[in-house]
């Protein structure tokens, strides 16, 4: 994947979501559809970070697996894992690389350092590596 296409709609959601759980770092799941290496983000789904870190996540288990299989059912696929850094960059931290077990699936990092302008970018994770994606917003 190259590119994901995020509706602005679903966008603004994702924001609101991650500002609401600050100053904790929040995280979900992202269901879409993809035509080669271009995503198109369908759904989303906020999970909570059962850790209430504001470095550090992990999903509660349940809802995660839960959405993964509400996700398969409609007919989509996991196209991206998002999270906030609540006052750092977005960009992965060696623990993102690290934790990364879905290489297929994007990861979108939300930061909000910036509380005003929130910043959104997406990383292909995988071998110890991060490569950058486009995030674009679709009406």
């Amino acid at each position: 994947m190259n590119e994901i296409h995020l509706p602005a709609a679903l966008y603004e959601e994702m924001i609101r979501h991650v500002a609401a759980h600050l100053p904790e770092e929040a995280c979900g799941l992202v269901g879409g559809l993809v035509d080669g290496p271009v995503a198109r983000a369908v759904v989303f789904y906020p999970i909570e970070n059962i850790r209430h870190s504001a470095v550090a996540y992990e999903m509660d288990p349940l809802p995660q697996i839960r959405a993964m299989i509400d996700i398969e059912a409609a007919g989509l696929e996991l196209v991206a894992i998002y999270h906030s850094h609540p006052s750092g960059p977005a960009r992965p931290s060696s623990t993102d690389v690290e934790q990364a077990y879905y290489p297929d699936s994007a990861y979108l990092i939300i930061s909000l350092a910036d509380r005003q302008r929130p910043t959104v970018r997406g990383f292909m994770l995988g071998n110890g590596k991060a490569r950058e994606i486009d995030v674009g917003l679709v009406s």
